[in-house]
């Protein structure tokens, strides 16, 4: 599940998740990543006609309407875990992460398969700095009905912090572009 419902609001005005990369939007791109897992991929978006929908439209893709996008992550978290079907477990990724690679979300994948005495698969910087994407075990589905705010799925992570298992993918785990400088910055080291 890719969350795609925020507002830009550091973004004077531009769309982070239109922004280009890889020649694509950044909404297409995370997408395009998310298939190449081989798993169904669900975004979270503020209305079915956004014009991040229509970045995406023609992919195979579950688009959810989050009409609360405003309220903070956590509407975006419970509409999005509601709409997924019955499984094991699901990722969530966040669209602004623009370094965040299909081999990132493959490795979360393993981890599962090789500790599955946890409950949590969270992406990390190899220094084990905790960020993203995190794989959810199915178990949780119902805490995220409880959420509320815009911490996002923190306090589930802090609940269950014993059967938390890091899995090291680099500093794209916390490379988030919210700003007009973040982008500058970002694509000059490119």
């Amino acid at each position: 599940m890719i969350l795609a419902a925020g507002k830009s609001t550091r973004m004077g005005g531009r769309d982070k998740l239109l922004e280009t990369v890889e020649g694509h939007t950044l909404i297409r791109t995370q997408v395009l990543r998310a298939l190449a897992t081989g798993q169904q991929v669900f975004v979270t978006l503020p209305a079915l006609d956004h014009p991040r929908a229509q970045a995406i439209g023609d992919l195979n893709v579950h688009i959810v309407a989050v009409p609360n996008a405003a309220e903070g992550m956590s509407a975006s978290l419970r509409a999005g875990v509601a709409a997924l079907p019955d499984a094991d477990a699901f990722m969530v990724v966040l669209a602004d992460l623009a370094d965040i690679q299909t081999q990132d979300m493959d490795a979360l994948l393993r981890a599962r398969s090789g500790h599955p005495d946890a409950l949590i698969w969270r992406g990390a910087t190899q220094t084990n700095k905790p960020g993203h994407p995190i794989i959810f075990n199915g178990s949780l589905r119902p805490q995220f009905a409880l959420l509320t705010g815009d911490t996002g799925a923190a306090q589930i992570v802090a609940a269950h912090g014993d059967r938390v298992h890091l899995v090291p993918i680099g500093d794209q785990a916390l490379l988030d572009l919210d700003t007009p400088a973040d982008w500058a910055s970002w694509r000059a080291s490119q």
